[in-house]
């Protein structure tokens, strides 16, 4: 039995299998709204950095239908910014505004701060960030997530006050509440940096749940090892909040263009909505008319893969217990200290009055962070004790092994 992923419908499989909803759960809150979305985006020229990837993209289709007058994408994957124009232009051909550029650079480099000084936008939305917990290996790896997630987005925010935008916004993560990865710490970093910013302009983020099968995740992660003929792993611990790439988008579009400055978002999700990686590996391969056969170790399961074939109904697979650096078992959007307001939108919760330092407190962590990376003998126990100064909740989770060690 071939695994026939010509008929694998990944939107229809999201919605039967993993979020549960028959369509998006932000339908309600766009239709309330669309007067006021139109208002604020139709004839407005929008610059979306890391409009590349799978939030980006699906932002930028999110916020077409409204009509901007010019559309700008910066993203350092010159293929993926090719396959983004492509799909618009197969998809979306009508909504494309006249004037639609697409740049292949660093929003962290002088190019792009020639852009900036150019160009003025109304609206600017941005998504590059290090995203992957797997990112904090060691010093040299984490040196670069905070450069992105952190130096660059403010860096971003000066450049923004040349020709203030009426709207900002920056993404963020589940992974701020609580931290006890890096990458977490990163962003709450970063909405702090944000936060200090708000009264100059209107700013807003959002934390996320997952994206089900965005570029990079464990999901789409499934794809490739059918196609490759390669087993899947997943940990049978760690459960997460999906939404569909399409309501990525919608969730940032409501949230940059609605949303008060300095509010932080989260999409209105319970506990009981959370899904194993493992379960929804088995659902895949039933999908495909496959049964999972469950190996003991990594390499059994990469042995029995070399030897399936297309007549075998089960599929090896080698699902574990997560025991690496930064991993949490579960997600949170936010924390008991937070106030929270949940009547403003039908789908999204916000969190009001969260703890904002000045610009003199930007400043003193910035200079202590680029100092820490100017050590010759910086690692990154060092840098995670900085950070936990910053940031006196962060709880990292520390346990010698790096994503970089699972397949």
């Amino acid at each position: 039995m071939r695994p026939n992923m010509l008929h694998f419908d990944v939107n229809l499989f999201i919605k039967e299998r993993i979020t549960l909803r028959s369509q998006s759960m932000f339908l309600p809150d766009l239709i309330r709204n669309q007067k006021q979305l139109e208002k604020e985006i139709n004839g407005k020229k929008v610059l979306v950095i890391g409009g590349a990837g799978t939030i980006g993209s699906a932002f930028i289709k999110s916020i077409l239908t409204f009509s901007p007058s010019s559309l700008t994408v910066v993203d350092q994957n010159e293929n993926d910014l090719t396959e983004l124009t492509r799909d618009l232009r197969a998809s979306m051909a009508e909504f494309i505004p006249g004037e639609y550029l697409t740049y292949p650079f660093n929003f962290g480099g002088s190019v792009f701060s020639k852009l900036m000084d150019e160009k003025s936008f109304d609206i600017i939305a941005c998504f590059a960030a290090h995203k992957h917990v797997r990112s904090e290996k060691d010093h040299l790896s984490i040196e670069a997530m905070i450069i992105n997630n952190v130096f660059n987005i403010k860096k971003l925010l000066e450049l923004s006050l040349r020709h203030k935008p009426n709207h900002f916004f920056c993404v963020s993560t589940d992974k701020a509440a609580n931290p006890v990865n890096v990458m977490g710490a990163s962003k709450k970093v970063m909405e702090k940096i944000l936060l200090s910013y708000s009264s100059d302009i209107k700013i807003t983020t959002a934390r996320f749940a997952n994206v089900a099968f965005s570029n990079g995740s464990l999901l789409f992660g499934f794809l490739q090892r059918i196609l490759k003929r390669q087993p899947i792993s997943a940990p049978v611990n760690v459960k997460r909040y999906f939404v569909s790439p399409e309501e990525s988008g919608q969730f940032c579009l409501l949230t940059c263009i609605l949303g008060k400055s300095g509010d932080i978002f989260f999409p209105k999700l319970k506990t009981s909505q959370m899904v194993s990686f493992a379960t929804i590996a088995e659902q895949f391969l039933a999908t495909l008319g496959l049964k999972a056969l469950h190996c003991e170790t990594a390499e059994a399961a990469r042995i029995k893969a070399k030897k399936w074939s297309n007549d075998k109904k089960q599929y090896p697979v080698h699902f574990f217990q997560s025991d690496t650096s930064g991993e949490k078992l579960y997600e949170e959007f936010y924390t008991e200290s937070d106030e929270i307001n949940l009547d403003t939108f039908q789908s999204i919760g916000i969190i009001k009055k969260s703890e904002m330092l000045d610009q003199q407190q930007v400043e003193a962590m910035m200079k202590q962070l680029e100092k820490i990376f100017l050590l010759e003998n910086t690692d990154k126990k060092n840098i995670i004790q900085l950070l936990k100064r910053i940031l006196p909740a962060f709880n990292h989770i520390e346990t010698g092994k790096s994503l970089d060690e699972r397949m």
